[in-house]
């Protein structure tokens, strides 16, 4: 379980497609705190480290997440944004995010507002449907408020310390990327509508 606060950004080393899916090579100093086995979430998508050297976790990521996710755009040289789980005494200072991306949403409009930077983001409706203004949902894995919402998109807004700290500093209209909902309006859905 993570929370959606990015702890540090890496650097994409290696992707290797494979017949099954692809390796995922990413250089960051969040491998002093990494073992085999550990999970770490990239741009929002949980990963398995398989092997750690030099400064580089290894992942393997298996078709599903390429469909389901924008990994399947990563390339060497890109960022992304990365995380480590939520230890029990934690604080848990954005929300509960799972690393289970729901889809993915392309960036439609960017705008300064003052000091801080709104992004309209196009979603797809099995993503919509879960998002209420000034509800949690995660971006590329950073945990961020709705800050409005129509048929086909809503928009956060992200003020310095995000722009700084995470690639989403760098979206522009026509980026891709990861989309989790709140997990808790997914059960919310399950038990209130009649199967």
């Amino acid at each position: 379980m993570f929370t959606g606060l990015v702890q540090g950004r890496g650097e994409v080393a290696a992707v290797e497609p494979t017949g099954d899916g692809a390796r995922l090579a990413v250089r960051t100093p969040l491998t002093a705190e990494l073992a085999p086995g550990d999970s770490v979430a990239v741009n929002g998508v949980c990963l398995t480290a398989t092997r750690i050297e030099d400064g580089v976790f290894h992942a393997d990521v298996m078709q599903e997440t390429l469909r389901r996710s924008s990994l399947g755009d990563a390339a060497a040289g890109g960022a992304v944004n990365l995380e480590l789980p939520l230890r029990a005494s934690d604080r848990l200072g954005g929300h509960v995010v799972q690393g289970h991306v729901d889809g993915v949403g392309v960036v439609r409009d960017v705008a300064e507002d003052g000091f801080s930077r709104r992004i309209e983001i196009a979603a797809p409706d099995e993503v919509l449907r879960y998002v209420v203004e000034k509800g949690s949902i995660a971006v590329d894995g950073v945990s961020l408020t709705v800050a409005a919402l129509d048929d086909d998109s809503f928009t956060v807004s992200l003020i310095p310390e995000t722009l700084e700290r995470t690639t989403l500093g760098e979206a522009a209209p026509g980026t891709r990327v990861n989309l989790e909902v709140d997990v808790l309006a997914k059960y919310v859905e399950r038990l209130v509508v009649p199967r």
